[in-house]
Order: C-alpha cells, then sequence, then structure tokens
C-alpha cells in the first residue's frame, strides 16, 4: 500500500538559523586563527536583539559583535523595518571559558588518545533515491528554499521578499518505497506590506508557481518529472507574513535538528551541531557516520542504510556501532556482521573522525543552512580578520563527509559476499 512521507526546510533568514550562523560563523573565526580551540557557543535572536553564551578554549581573542552583525547582514537584515538591523541590534556577549573538568577528558598528551567531548548517540542516514543520497522530500524543501533566497538576493524578478521563509514538501511513495510523486508544497514566504491582502496573495502564489518552480525544473532535472499540475499548493496560508524573523520569533541555536539532517528519516541522537568544535561528537561523529552510510549505499551494498555510533566522555573508542539497512542488503551477511567489517575501513575516535574529515578547519559557516548533509564537497578560499587586524587566508575542504572517498576499498573489502 502507498503511502505519504513529509519533510520541511527552513531559509537563512529563518530565527533559528540566524543563530546557527552566527554561532558556526564563531567556530570558523576560533579555528582560524587557533585550529586547537574548543568552543560551544550558544546564540539567542529575538527583537533588535543578540545573546551569546557558552564556553571557549582558545589561544585567539574575536570581535564577536562584529562577526554576529556580518552574519546578520550576508543574510539580509539590514533594514530597520524588519525590526532586526545588522547594524543597529544589540549583541551581549555572556561567553567564558571552558570548565577544565570537561577539557581534561579531551585533551590527551597522546592525541590520538582524545576522548570524546561528551556521551550521546549519533546517528548518519543515506538512502539511493535521489544523486546525492538523501531523502527526496527534504532534499526539495532545501532547494526551494535556495532558490528562493537567490531570488531575494537577485531582486529582480520578485521585488518584495524578505528574509524569513518556510517549505515543506509532500511525497508519495510506492509498495516498493520509492517516490512517485509531489502530492502537495507548503511555502510560507515574508514578504514587504502590499495595499491590499488580496492582491497581495495572488501575486506571491502567482509568483511561486510562475517563477520559482519553473527555476527549480530548470536548475535540477532530475526532479522535472515530480512536477506536474496535480500538486496541492498551500502558498502562505496564513495570508499576511510581513511580520518575521526574531521580531516575528525567538530564534534559538540547535533548534533545527531534523532539518539539518535527513528531514525525519532514519533517525537522530538528539544533539545539535552548530556552535561546536569537532570534539563534541554531537557533530563530529554525525558527519562521520552520515560518510559511512552513503558510502555504502554508493558502494552498492543496500539501498537504504542506518549508522549509528555512541560514546562515553573522555573515552576514545565507540562504546557502539549499529548498522540497519532495512532488508534491503545486497550480501550475505547480517547487518551485525557489516558492521563489524567496517571499522578497520572507518576508525571512529574522535581524533580519527577529526583528521579523516579534516575537521579542525574553518567550514562550519557553510553548514548552517539549508542542511549539513547532502551538500556539494568542494575547495574554497577563505578569509579571516582578527580584532588587531590580522588576516589569514586558508585554503579549505568542505563538506568532507560527503566524499565518496571510501566505495573502492568498500567494494574490495566485501567482494566476495554480494548475492
Amino acid at each position: 500500500m502507498s503511502y505519504y512521507f513529509t519533510s520541511e526546510s527552513v531559509s537563512e533568514g529563518h530565527p533559528d538559523k540566524i543563530a546557527d550562523q552566527i554561532s558556526d560563523a564563531l567556530i570558523d573565526y576560533f579555528l582560524a586563527f587557533d585550529p586547537e580551540s574548543k568552543v560551544a557557543c550558544e546564540t539567542l535572536v529575538t527583537t533588535g536583539q543578540v545573546v551569546l553564551a557558552g564556553e571557549v578554549k582558545s589561544k585567539t581573542y574575536l570581535d564577536v559583535q562584529k562577526i554576529a552583525r556580518e552574519v546578520i547582514a550576508k543574510i539580509g537584515y539590514t533594514k530597520s523595518e524588519y525590526m532586526f538591523d545588522a547594524n543597529s541590534c544589540g549583541i551581549l556577549s555572556a561567553i567564558h571559558e571552558q570548565s577544565p573538568d570537561i577539557n581534561q577528558g579531551v585533551d590527551k598528551i597522546n592525541k590520538e588518545e582524545q576522548g570524546a567531548g561528551d556521551q550521546g548517540m549519533m546517528f548518519g542516514y543515506a538512502t539511493n533515491e535521489t544523486k546525492n543520497y538523501m531523502p527526496l522530500a527534504l532534499d526539495l524543501s532545501h532547494a526551494l528554499l535556495q532558490e528562493l533566497a537567490e531570488l531575494r538576493k537577485e531582486n529582480n524578478e520578485i521585488q518584495y521578499l524578505r528574509p524569513d521563509a518556510k517549505a515543506q514538501v509532500t511525497l508519495e511513495y510506492d509498495d516498493n518505497n520509492k517516490p512517485i510523486r509531489i502530492d502537495s508544497i507548503v511555502l510560507s514566504t515574508q514578504h514587504d506590506d502590499f495595499a491590499s491582502e488580496q492582491v497581495m496573495l495572488e501575486k506571491i502564489k502567482s509568483d511561486i508557481k510562475g517563477i520559482l518552480i519553473p527555476r527549480i525544473v530548470v536548475k535540477y532535472p532530475e526532479y522535472k518529472d515530480f512536477f506536474n499540475d496535480n500538486i496541492k499548493y498551500h502558498i502562505n496560508p496564513t495570508g499576511k507574513f510581513v511580520i518575521g524573523g526574531p521580531h516575528g520569533d525567538a530564534g534559538l541555536t540547535g533548534r533545527k535538528i531534523i532539518v539539518d539532517t535527513y528531514g525525519g528519516k532514519g533517525a537522530h541522537g538528539g544533539g545539535a551541531f552548530s556552535g561546536k568544535d569537532p570534539s563534541k561528537v554531537d557533530r563530529s561523529a554525525a558527519y562521520a557516520t552520515r560518510h559511512i552510510a552513503k558510502n555504502l549505499v554508493a558502494s552498492g551494498i543496500a539501498d537504504e542504510v542506518l549508522v549509528q555510533v555512541s560514546y562515553a566522555i573522555g573515552v576514545a573508542e565507540p562504546t557502539g556501532l549499529y548498522i540497519n539497512t532495512y532488508g534491503t542488503s545486497k550480501v550475505n551477511l547480517t547487518d551485525g556482521e557489516i558492521a563489524k567489517r567496517i571499522q578497520s575501513i572507518f576508525p571512529m575516535t574522535p581524533y580519527h573522525i577529526e583528521q579523516r574529515l579534516k575537521l579542525r578547519n574553518p567550514i562550519y559557516s557553510e553548514t548552517a543552512a539549508y542542511g549539513h548533509m547532502g551538500r556539494e564537497n568542494k575547495i574554497v578560499k577563505k578569509v579571516f580578520t582578527s580584532p588587531y587586524e590580522e588576516t589569514i587566508t586558508k585554503e579549505v575542504e568542505l563538506f568532507t563527509w560527503e566524499k565518496l572517498d571510501k566505495v573502492d576499498e568498500i567494494k574490495a573489502e566485501f567482494s566476495k559476499d554480494f548475492k
């Protein structure tokens, strides 16, 4: 029997995502000037106000207010009528030194013995229903909002858009768990005020269907067949959406963990990513398990894979590694046997994860909107300036956990086991 599955995404101008982007910008600056920095930084945004809180152990000093204002301006909050403006909002910093009780379990004389920064379990997931091995409903939700943001910044075809937005896509799946069509799309976008609410709603609906959707079809031709005239659209279904962003809702770091991962597919261990340096396994091990899951699916081991890893605080070796192929395995091994076999290919101590995925680099700002998974692996140059006018240019590799660099090794390991 067919079924329906829904995922959502939020734009870079959503209050929670503003908070995530500020927290991750601080991570990048700390790591740029001191790669050994230990940081856990939380951000709160509300009407005209930003609050920074958390713990830091670092050799560098940053102008955190300046960094926060740059992030807010880049997102697009640059007008006083938004009631949250990069140039005028208040910024309070309550960041203090990291607890030595925590640090003693993480830092070791021998770096390979580095312990996990906390206990907990982390999950990675991959499916072959899209070319980037992500769930389709989430991939479409991200794509809608990324393209909407491009339209806003172009300020050409649509000139009334404001930064806050949300999208939600519901798919119908067949009996073989394959997506067959888009059933409905929900999209709410913040906008400038209109003289007439009826004119406003008609204009927004017309532009979403007539401008945004055709651009998605052109930009993502692999999704062309999913778009047709039978999709049910709910565009700004409550009507007016002028008041938005931090003035409409307070935002906090780490409140969009399902948007950040797999849109409700697979599983989630509960730990947020943004604002945490890679010694925090909430972040680094979630990336590492995604790396495992994606390479397993790309290797043909299974059509769908969930990977769980768990840790004790201060202890290097994981307390457990679990794999679930949801009955889609293509090898004559149990899921438990697959888990045992891959541990030599993917060492899962915090040190080995950091080294394998190059996580002590300033690579995190790009993760803080439109998902941490399924993104493009690429090399970029980034420039950072300290309060003392010291400028550092770094060439870094983004989204290393999305690389399919272990496929050949996995195929060789399982070559005799395929059905």
